[in-house]
């Protein structure tokens, strides 16, 4: 369905999947300002697909507030936000650093707080829109080599899902895809897992774009990527023993 003029907001685009997402947002007729901390590839990839950047740490809500007055200025109404800003946290709650546990809290969680609430006004205006929280898999389970980043996932998490009905009656539909592992500069995965099994079910930026797409043309509220990875979810609430013992032998990021 064609979506010229229509502007989305993607953050952490500059690589992995908020780049692979621009593209092809932009291939669809989407305007497309892209969010992320690092200006070279950010403004590279800016001019690839005819968007906009903006740099912009979303770990720091003074400088969402001063960014989104910003964009909201020259684009009053936007279409779609992506909250996709992530760091890696692959440590232990007991040995990791104070400083990487904060900012892996930071920038997975409250930044899409704090950018959800920023563009609120253009996303009511340009109703109706769309906002999609790109989560993990970890956010329905935990495994001790990741705690801070699980427990990072599953703030984000709850907070997709609670503000869900707070915005369906303002025209705002709220999605979270929740991918497996995903092989990015960010966040590599080949070799690293723990678990020489689970490398087949690796999947690409492309194939997260690909489903956010696809998510929003359909109005679903939450995807699992590969959708066999809900499983983990039950099994988590009603067989909590096994995802224990299965999360000893895996690394989460």
């Amino acid at each position: 369905m064609p979506v010229a003029g229509r502007l989305a907001v993607v953050t952490g685009a500059s690589s992995g999947i908020g780049a692979a997402l621009v593209r092809k947002l932009a291939a669809q007729g989407y305007t497309c300002v892209l969010l992320a901390r690092r200006e070279g590839l950010l403004r590279e990839l800016a001019a690839e697909v005819g968007g906009e950047a903006e740099v912009c740490d979303v770990a720091d809500r003074e400088a969402v507030e001063r960014v989104a007055a910003a964009v909201l200025e020259r684009h009053p109404r936007i279409a779609l936000l992506v909250n996709n800003a992530g760091m890696p946290g692959r440590a232990t709650f007991l040995d990791g650093d104070p400083d990487r546990i904060e900012q892996v809290l930071r920038v997975n969680y409250l930044g899409s707080v704090w950018c959800l609430r920023a563009f609120l006004p253009g996303l009511e205006a340009g109703r109706p829109s769309d906002i999609v929280n790109v989560v993990s898999v970890a956010g329905t389970v935990a495994a001790p080599s990741g705690g801070p980043y699980a427990a990072s996932k599953h703030a984000q998490l709850a907070f997709s899902r609670s503000v869900q009905p707070l915005l369906r009656g303002r025209g705002i539909r709220v999605h979270a895809v929740l991918p497996g592992p995903v092989e990015t500069e960010g966040f590599p995965q080949r070799g690293r897992m723990g678990n020489r099994f689970l490398e087949p079910t690796i999947v690409e930026p492309e194939d997260v774009a690909e489903r956010i797409v696809s998510m929003i043309a359909r109005g679903r509220r939450e995807s699992f990527i590969p959708r066999w990875y809900r499983a983990l979810e039950l099994t988590q609430a009603l067989a909590p023993g096994l995802i224990r013992l299965g999360a000893r032998r895996y690394r989460w990021r």
